[in-house]
Order: C-alpha cells, then structure tokens, then sequence
C-alpha cells in the first residue's frame, strides 16, 4: 500500500478548514484545537474512572462477524472500572465502540467546547471510544457517511485512512461496511490480496488532544498504540449522492442483512466473504 502523512497544522481558521480540507475532502491534523478545553487536562483514565466507574459498559473484541451477532452488538459487558484496571494493567482487545458515555454521565459535556469549524455538527452524538495497547479497529467506513472530527485523549493511537475512490481495493465485504476481516493492514499479505498493493491512502499518529477529520466517507483502521479513548463528533454529508447512500445503509442495507443473517446463517457471511474476493479481483482485471 501506498500511504502518505496526513496534513497537520497547529490551529486553523473556519474559513481555512472549509475551503481547503472540506471542501476538499482531505484529512489534517489539527494538533491544539482543544488545548482551551477542560477535557485537555482533565481526560484522562483515571478521571473517567472517577466519574463514570460504575457505569456498565458495552465492549467488542477483534472476533469475525458471524450471523447470530446482531447488528454491532456488543460482545460482552463490563463496569467502567474493571476496563479500565483492565486497560491499565495489560493489552487487551476489548474495546468500546460508539458508546455514548455522555448520556450515562452528563458531566462530560462540560468538559468540551463544540469548535466552531465551520461543520453543522449534531449535538446528540458525541460518542466515545476506547482500547487498549495494541487493540485494533477493523477497516471500515461509517454508515451514515459522516463528516468526522475525531479527538484522542490519554496517550497515542495509530490512523489508516482511505478515500471512496479506494474502495475497488479494499476486498469491501458486499452488503456490508468492512473490508474482509482476515486482512493485517498492519502487515498485509498482498499474494493472498495483490489488490491492495494498487492502495494509496493516509496514515498518521494521534497524540492526546489532537483532532483528525475523517471525511465524508473514508475507510478508516485504527490501531491503540497505548491504552487511551477517543471522541467523535459528526455532521451530516454534504455531497447529496453521499447523503442518499447514508439513507440506503441505514435504511436498506442494514434490515437487509440482518434478513439474509437470519435465513441463511453463516452461508450469508461465507458467500459475502468469498464475493469480496472475487469482485475486487474482477476489478483489478479491469484496471490492469
């Protein structure tokens, strides 16, 4: 794969950040947008730990999808205490994944200032997440195609990005919003996947309070290189045929896979894996 460092800068302007990266659709860094924020010094684990202890959390590991899992259900519960003595005393894969913590412990929303960046950012989903040394969030992109502005906090975390226009690369899983989960974007095999090798996409490490907008669309792999938790913050697409393909995944798209889950079983995902390969094959052929 062909990956390039995303764009960073230390602040920017509204004006700026539209007419370069939005409007664009290019990712950058923004390194010190929250350094005036409560969250800058505040959050960290053991602050979380203070405040939301006691709170049951959902989590996920690296498991492959199979067809008794509901639609990002969870694998597993566990009080917030107990993960993060578990973050803190070992690597582990258990994550929680698009959990809004701030509607268990409103105190939160205190603690971060909504940027006045130039994006409609919806106010009813600040969500976080979290992970541990070395836990890995499997290649994807968000259903409702989203323009993201994603923080990290406490510690340091590892970010792949992919344009749309990638997406005749990624072995995307048909009916689905995944690459095929057998790849290491890390160390990929490319005799088991040569398309990948055609890949040019983005790569950056985030550091505590840096920003990275994702935009509308991109395939995004993270990678925990220490325990830490982030927080995204979205607005709607503003490019129409993305907005259409956000209504089609959410829904279309998602109902009918959990259809086909349910009457065909593993058959489904097996098929939609298998498919992944061959279409993305058929169009490497194509290009070559």
């Amino acid at each position: 794969m062909k990956l390039k460092q995303i764009e960073r800068v230390k602040k920017i302007s509204k004006a700026d950040f539209i007419s370069q990266y939005v409007k664009n659709q290019i990712p950058v860094v923004v390194e010190e947008l929250t350094e005036d924020w409560p969250a800058y010094h505040k959050w960290k684990l053991s602050y979380i730990n203070e405040i939301a202890g006691n709170s049951i959390v959902p989590l996920y590991d690296d498991r492959p999808v199979n067809h008794e899992d509901g639609f990002n259900e969870a694998h597993t519960t566990m009080k917030m205490s107990d993960y993060i003595h578990l973050l803190e005393s070992k690597p582990t894969n258990y994550r929680i994944f698009l959990y809004n913590l701030m509607k268990e412990v409103p105190l939160l929303k205190e603690d971060f200032l909504w940027p006045d960046i130039g994006l409609n950012l919806v106010k009813q989903m600040p969500m976080l997440f979290f992970g541990g040394e070395n836990a890995r969030v499997f290649m994807h992109y968000d259903i409702d195609y989203s323009n993201i502005l994603h923080f990290h906090f406490h510690g340091e975390k590892q970010c792949m990005l992919f344009a749309p226009d990638q997406s005749k690369y990624m072995y995307k899983v048909p009916h689905a919003l995944i690459s095929r989960e057998d790849i290491d974007f890390d160390n990929p095999d490319y005799e088991k996947f040569p398309a990948l090798k055609n890949a040019q996409g983005f790569i950056t490490n985030l550091k505590h309070g840096e920003m990275l907008y994702m935009p509308e669309g991109y395939w995004h792999y993270m990678k925990y290189l220490t325990p830490g938790f982030s927080m995204s913050l979205r607005a709607f697409p503003k490019n129409i045929t993305n907005l259409s393909k956000a209504f089609y995944n959410v829904f279309i798209m998602r109902y009918f896979d959990i259809m086909m889950r349910k009457f065909k079983g593993q058959k489904w995902i097996d098929y939609k894996n298998e498919k992944a390969i061959r279409n993305t094959n058929e169009n490497l052929q194509k290009t070559s």
